[in-house]
């Protein structure tokens, strides 16, 4: 545990600062930790210059592979930003087949200082326990004009040459996804398993003039979200990036070991007639197939959180409950327990890898179909941004509604929950009306 110096400044955009920070200190390394605004998303947190890098690629067995959740183990304290991917289950279940994807399994880095951004209370703070690199971060954010607009700074990434819808290649087609579907109904029909996220994605090609930032910018003006932000990595894991509007949290941690989880399942489009999109709304709650499906996720993550929990502490503290975004309706879920006093972050981690919510139930089981379904590696998406701060707080979201980038390419996925019931067609349909903001945000 590190207390930081906190220093108080006028308020500046965080739009503002993360592109001067990049434009100043480069992409490589830098993070954006976003929200919206609301309870779950009030602070954002944006830093630069890494002054350590720790990072993972290869699977179980691997000459050269190191164990993700060994090297969360031996983090020194301090501010840490980063992902793990969802392939970094081979290390938990090392028989299972997992494919093996071209990005870091993890990276994390330790930024210090950090700037924090209140969004309600429009307050910001530069945290930092380098006396040096406080001082330096000080003078720098003085030099920021701070009449500068939001928009000014965002409508010059708007103006660059985005990524058009027409030209993304789809790596599962409709009808595929619908076949697929298909081959998971019937699993469960023999009772091979009960529940699976299928995920399809999509690839597209980067403008050498469009930064990570630019995708990011002209995705959190269209799909905010609560858990969202960027994190380009460095190092070995220089020329990679992660997007993310994940409006999911996975596990949060308290330093008093108190955990929550806010598993999604359950999801219908917004409407801007009002009535249209109160009635999707309905059909949403009043669903038996979601509610089921959301039901089940929520057992299986009670059934994680009980292995490193202590007895009787955990609760469903919100059952299958409506929350809005800009363009989806969701059911989430709520879910609380209390660490065994034996146990940390990196033990429920552990415990919980993959997130439920995106792999299926029996997870194991799950994620082994999954692995014969799906063409490509998930990577990142499905993952966790993963973030600790000065006093071991531990807070992670599942990364869905995210794009991955290497060099020049982008891949966007998105997943549908199938169970016995589930109409392929509509699955597919789905499928689209997931994706289709974020492509068009790109255009």
């Amino acid at each position: 545990m590190i207390t930081p110096t906190k220093v108080l400044f006028e308020w500046r955009e965080p739009s503002i600062v993360a592109q001067k920070l990049i434009q100043d200190f480069g992409e490589a390394g830098f993070i954006w930790l976003d929200g919206d605004g609301r309870e779950t998303g009030e602070w954002v947190i944006l830093a630069a210059d890494p002054i350590e890098q720790m990072s993972a690629r290869e699977m179980p067995h691997h000459p050269t592979g190191s164990n993700p959740f060994q090297i969360l183990r031996n983090l020194k304290p301090g501010h840490w930003t980063g992902w793990l991917s969802y392939e970094a289950g081979a290390w938990i279940e090392p028989k299972n087949p997992w494919q093996i994807d071209s990005l870091a399994m993890l990276w994390i880095a330790r930024h210090d200082p950090v700037f924090k951004f209140n969004l309600k209370e429009k307050k910001l703070w530069l945290e930092g326990s380098d006396m040096q690199r406080l001082n330096l971060f000080s003078k720098w954010i003085n030099s920021i004009d701070i009449n500068q607009c939001s928009s000014d700074s965002e409508e010059k990434s708007d103006s660059k040459r985005g990524i058009p819808i027409n030209t993304w290649k789809w790596v599962t087609e409709s009808k595929q996804f619908s076949k697929k579907v298909e081959a998971i109904k019937k699993l469960i029909i023999e009772g091979d398993i009960f529940q699976a996220n299928l995920s399809a994605c999509c690839i597209g090609e980067k403008p050498k003039e469009l930064l990570a930032i630019d995708l990011f910018l002209r995705l959190r003006q269209e799909c905010p979200a609560p858990f969202s932000g960027i994190v380009i990595g460095d190092t070995d894991a220089v020329g990679e990036a992660i997007i993310s509007t994940s409006p999911e949290r996975f596990l949060k941690v308290m330093p008093s070991g108190n955990i929550e989880t806010r598993p999604i399942k359950g999801t219908r489009p917004r409407d801007k007639d009002p009535i249209k999109d109160s009635e999707l709304a309905v059909e949403l709650i009043s669903s038996p197939k979601d509610r089921a499906e959301n039901i089940m996720i929520v057992d299986l993550l009670r059934n994680d959180l009980g292995k490193v929990c202590r007895p009787n502490t955990i609760n469903v503290n919100q059952l299958v409950a409506l929350e809005s975004y800009p363009k989806v309706h969701h059911l989430t879920s709520v879910i609380t327990g209390q660490l065994q006093t034996n146990k940390n972050w990196v033990d429920l981690l552990e415990a919980s890898w993959p997130g439920g919510s995106i792999s299926g139930a029996p997870k194991l089981r799950a994620c082994q179909r999954l692995s014969e379904l799906e063409p490509i590696a998930r990577g990142p998406y499905c993952g966790s941004f993963l973030h600790i701060d000065w006093d071991g707080k531990f807070d992670s979201n599942i990364l869905i509604r995210s794009l991955i980038v290497k060099e020049n390419k982008v891949r966007v996925h998105a997943g549908c929950g199938i169970v016995a019931d589930s109409d392929p067609i509509n699955e597919a349909e789905e499928l689209k009306w997931k994706l289709i903001p974020l492509l068009k945000a790109l255009e």
